[in-house]
């Protein structure tokens, strides 16, 4: 395969996903296009050397649906010739959009393309798709669909994990969030979100609580209770009966925030960032997506991660910072366990508890956040991984310059 190349990324800051919430007011083909501009204006990218864009939604209904991409990308002046496509795989689809622009430079069927994500949660709410996954009777009868709040309690069921440790988790994230904002680490991808007017909205991450204690979130009533209690319980210890129940202990404070945003990241070959005079940030060096068992809809990232190690000709040493989905405190727990992972490569400037997860965006964000601490620590190799619905996931490793 031919190499590939991350030469640039941007994304917006994650607005708070509710009514109040500083991006509400903004559609979101607005936000898609302000970070496809920005990129393009960043870069001084030529349209015509664009083959494709794709960007992640998780939602694509609505404001959201009749691919947005292509909208977007005529809002954000890249003219009439740029094609776009929206995806849809869950949690994973940011990422997966620059793994589908991976496969088609690493192939030889394109110089440059552009993958990322936008999700407005605030305006489309999660799950309004209204999909076969929570409604086909005939499907759930034989692959029940699993809240993903009682996957995670029952993940950390069985691994031994208590209320504790998993608030512990969080408040460290929260800290460590606070830190990396303090600092301006994020200041050099952000770009602010403005008005009709040209007024700035939104230019740092809303959702940061880097007061957080273990008090605070100790106050917090478990969120999954009720659903547990609706019948998904009865149904998870079927399958593990070596469980007598699931103490239900994630809260909205150990879960990841509900948040709008949008990112965007530029991939080209060694050829078109000659042409363009732009200097490679990163090589992607491989990609992996795999799926495992649907009643633990949240524990992909662990088989994916083999795989992508296994395709890459790496170890797990070899690899300097994880960024792995906050979607609950106890996935990058157990993937730190599973694989003897030092804390301080695991998420080193907080995760989506702190500062949201706009779904179909997140995993570009990831990539990027990687990136960006790559360079600041001076290391070589990071891993992005997220979990999704229904037991998919998606696993990148890039290498600096």
């Amino acid at each position: 395969m031919n190499n590939v190349y991350i030469y640039d990324h941007v994304r917006t800051p994650r607005g708070k996903g509710r009514f109040d919430g500083a991006l509400h007011t903004v559609p979101p083909v607005h936000l898609a296009a302000t970070v496809l501009r920005a990129l393009k204006e960043r870069n001084q990218i030529d349209p015509d050397d664009i083959e494709d864009v794709g960007l992640g939604v998780v939602m694509p209904i609505g404001e959201q649906g009749a691919d947005i991409t292509r909208s977007a990308l005529l809002m954000a002046h890249y003219g009439e010739d740029v094609s776009g496509y929206q995806l849809n795989r869950f949690c994973t689809s940011g990422l997966d959009t620059v793994k589908m622009g991976f496969g088609l430079i690493g192939s030889g069927q394109a110089d440059a393309v552009i993958g990322g994500g936008v999700e407005s949660m605030s305006r489309v709410a999660i799950g309004s798709d209204g999909g076969s996954a929570y409604t086909d009777t005939t499907l759930g009868r034989q692959y029940p669909y699993i809240p993903n709040g009682v996957c995670a309690d029952l993940m950390a069921a069985l691994d031994g994990y208590g209320r504790d440790d998993i608030d512990a988790y969080a408040v460290e994230s929260q800290r460590r969030a606070g830190i990396a904002q303090k600092d301006g680490r994020f200041n050099a991808s952000l770009v602010p979100v403005k008005n009709a007017f040209g007024e700035t909205l939104l230019q740092r991450d809303e959702l940061v609580r880097p007061g957080t204690t273990l008090a605070d979130l100790a106050k917090l009533k478990p969120s999954f209770v009720a659903a547990g209690d609706s019948g998904f319980d009865s149904i998870v210890l079927r399958r593990y009966p070596q469980l007598e129940s699931i103490p239900h202990i994630h809260t909205g404070g150990t879960s990841s925030g509900i948040v709008d945003g949008a990112c965007a990241v530029l991939l080209g070959s060694d050829a078109y960032g000659k042409k363009q005079g732009l200097r490679a940030r990163a090589r992607i060096v491989a990609a992996a997506t795999c799926a495992s068992e649907p009643l633990i809809s949240l524990g992909g990232p662990i088989p994916v991660t083999d795989k992508v190690l296994a395709r890459a000709g790496l170890k797990i040493e070899d690899i300097d910072l994880f960024e792995v989905n906050e979607a609950f405190a106890v996935v990058p727990m157990r993937y730190m366990r599973h694989f003897g992972i030092d804390r301080d490569r695991m998420n080193p400037n907080g995760g989506a508890i702190a500062l949201g997860h706009p779904l179909g965006a997140t995993g570009a964000i990831l990539l990027g956040t990687a990136l960006d601490e790559l360079e600041r620590r001076g290391k070589s190799r990071a891993l992005i991984t997220l979990c999704a619905a229904a037991g998919q996931s998606t696993a990148v490793i890039i290498e600096r310059v």
